[in-house]
């Protein structure tokens, strides 16, 4: 293993799981992301006229970031250390790579509506990272989850390729294209008229090195990883599943799941009991910009 790219690995990611939401040497190489000027992380409706006397509209706060680090490198968060609330951040990949629409022609599922209607139903804040392919895939999805006050949508880069290397066999994005393939990701989450978007970054993967940190710096992102795998791509059984999450969450835990029935099957049936269990121990289930913002 290259020791420069910094990897979830030693948390227990299954490095076969991520490749399988990417793509084989046999896939086509990604569309080559068009050039934009600057990311707009959090598109915003239009302004309507007040009427006369009414009063102003309430601006939802910003969503916070972190400061750049060292030498300008995109800044990257992992949980809320030493919180001292009962607070947990569930955070959903939605996967797709820009050569799986024809898969998806064919009958296969990256989206999980079951998923976010039982978070809905369990009244769970959540934050989901879309890739810019997925939104292109499921537009209605990602409108409705972007409308959705309880959901925040945040960015997964365009097709799920790799921003450092070595990183489970996914393709990678050349370095100086990677900026514009965060800005592809976020144009699709506003085409598609997603509203709650907000300006945070995962890496493919869960790969990255200082190349790419300081490749990212002109997108103005915050790269969110986590400090609690759950295990859930490619399992078969809901019950590990929750159990490695159920055992692994304390005060302030920023958790990575998945939001694609073909690569995550059992999720939303982990979720039915990671939820009520987390609860019953006062924990209060947060998005990532809450987690931050704390």
């Amino acid at each position: 293993m290259n020791t420069s790219v910094r990897r979830m690995a030693a948390l227990g990611l299954l490095g076969a799981a991520l490749a399988g939401c990417g793509t084989g040497a046999a896939d086509a190489p990604a569309p080559k992301p068009k050039a934009k000027a600057a990311v707009v992380a959090s598109p915003s409706p239009k302004a309507s006229a007040a009427a006369p006397g009414a009063k102003p509209a309430r601006v939802p706060a910003a969503p916070p970031t972190m400061a750049p680090g060292p030498n300008g490198l995109t800044p990257v968060y992992t949980h809320r250390a030493k919180s001292a609330e009962k607070v947990v951040a569930l955070t959903f990949d939605a996967d797709m790579t820009a050569d799986q629409g024809p898969r998806a022609a064919r009958g296969e599922h990256f989206d999980n509506p079951e998923l976010i209607a039982t978070l809905r139903r369990l009244k769970v804040d959540a934050t989901v990272f879309m890739t810019g392919r997925w939104a292109e895939e499921y537009p209605d999805q990602a409108k409705s989850i972007g409308g959705d006050p309880r959901f925040e949508i945040a960015n997964h880069s365009y097709s799920h390729y790799a921003f450092a290397t070595p990183c489970y066999g996914l393709p990678t994005v050349a370095g100086p294209d990677q900026a514009s393939d965060v800005q592809r990701a976020f144009d699709a989450f506003r085409d598609a008229g997603a509203v709650n978007v907000v300006p945070y970054f995962r890496f493919p993967g869960g790969c990255y090195d200082d190349a790419a940190l300081r490749a990212l710096a002109p997108a103005g992102v915050t790269a969110v990883q986590w400090d609690v795998v759950s295990g859930d791509a490619f399992a078969k059984d809901p019950d590990a599943v929750a159990d490695q999450v159920l055992d692994g969450v304390k005060p302030g835990s920023l958790v990575v799941m998945h939001c694609t029935r073909s690569a995550a099957p059992v999720t939303e049936r982990a979720i039915r009991r990671i939820v009520p269990e987390l609860r019953a121990r006062g924990y209060r289930f947060v998005k990532v910009s809450e987690l931050m913002r704390r």
